[in-house]
């Protein structure tokens, strides 16, 4: 990953993808938008493309779905394979980061906010992806992997 510049990440799912933005120094991670993928079709990576181009996004932060016991089922082995998709179709450097209770974390900050999450799940998504990234950078800015 380069030292420095714009990360996007990805917190994806089956129907929806949220996604994040940092900033230029890599501090703080903000929502910035949910992809939609409809049924039984593929990841929208065109729309992702654009994004990372526009945003002049350096390097791309896939959440890694583990299992609770930290093992790995499909949902992760689709996340590997999506990162080395963008990391190919991007050109672009891609890390994939531990995503176990980040949509719990957003949902948890939404309502501690005194707000509702009925109706936001797109808000909920992309504030997923900026949960994800922000630890990513904490703990990269901590030195920890």
């Amino acid at each position: 990953m380069p030292p420095q510049g714009r990360l996007l990440a990805v917190d994806w799912g089956e129907r929806r993808i949220g996604l994040a933005l940092s900033d230029e120094s890599r501090t703080l991670a903000q929502p910035l938008t949910t992809l939609t993928r409809r049924v039984g079709k593929r990841f929208p990576m065109r729309q992702l493309l654009a994004l990372l181009d526009e945003h002049a996004v350096t390097g791309v932060v896939v959440g890694l779905p583990l299992a609770p016991d930290g093992s790995e089922g499909d949902a992760a082995r689709e996340a590997r394979a999506l990162a080395a998709d963008i990391a190919r179709r991007a050109g672009r450097p891609v890390d994939l980061w531990d995503e176990r209770l980040t949509t719990a974390r957003a949902l948890r900050a939404v309502r501690e906010l005194g707000g509702s999450t009925r109706g936001r799940k797109n808000d909920v998504d992309a504030l997923a992806a900026a949960v994800l990234l922000q630890h990513y950078l904490d703990a990269r800015r901590g030195g920890a992997t």
